[in-house]
């Protein structure tokens, strides 16, 4: 499951699904098909920019396109997963969850959303306890100093 989560885009993919979607929107005719492709790729693009807009992208499928939904709703936890809101990716799980309770697939995400979200958060808080240490150690040292 986790390959999915580091799997990139090869350059020209990106670029083929890009040029299509672009005729079509010319066109004003984007097919469901065509917008998926292209947020697919967009998502497994190793630039956050690119993976926000294969968010919107995906989003407007889900909101627009119910018989896609089960699809649109995994890439958005993948999508949201990828750039670190972890908080909206769960959402997205639990929404998938409803629509297939013992997706098996969906329920490897969940876990790995959840131990990513316990690894940064103390991640986050040993950052927050080193520099309470740094300040702690230069108010230490003010104090020594001022005294002298």
């Amino acid at each position: 499951m986790e390959e999915i989560l580091n799997e990139i885009v090869p350059p020209a993919e990106l670029e083929k699904f890009e040029k299509k979607y672009h005729q079509e929107l010319e066109q004003q005719n984007v097919t469901h098909k065509t917008q998926f492709e292209y947020a697919w790729c967009l998502v497994r693009s190793n630039y956050a920019a690119d993976i926000k807009k294969g968010i919107v992208l995906l989003e407007d499928l889900a909101t627009r396109h119910a018989e896609g939904k089960r699809d649109y709703i995994y890439y958005l936890a993948i999508g949201h997963t990828r750039i670190k809101e972890y908080t909206v990716a769960l959402k997205y799980v639990r929404s998938f969850l409803q629509i297939e309770p013992n997706n098996q697939q969906v329920i490897n995400l969940e876990q790995i959303i959840k131990k990513k979200m316990e690894r940064d958060g103390l991640i986050g808080v040993a950052v927050a306890g080193g520099a309470a240490l740094v300040v702690g150690g230069l108010l230490g040292l003010g104090f020594a100093l001022a005294k002298k």
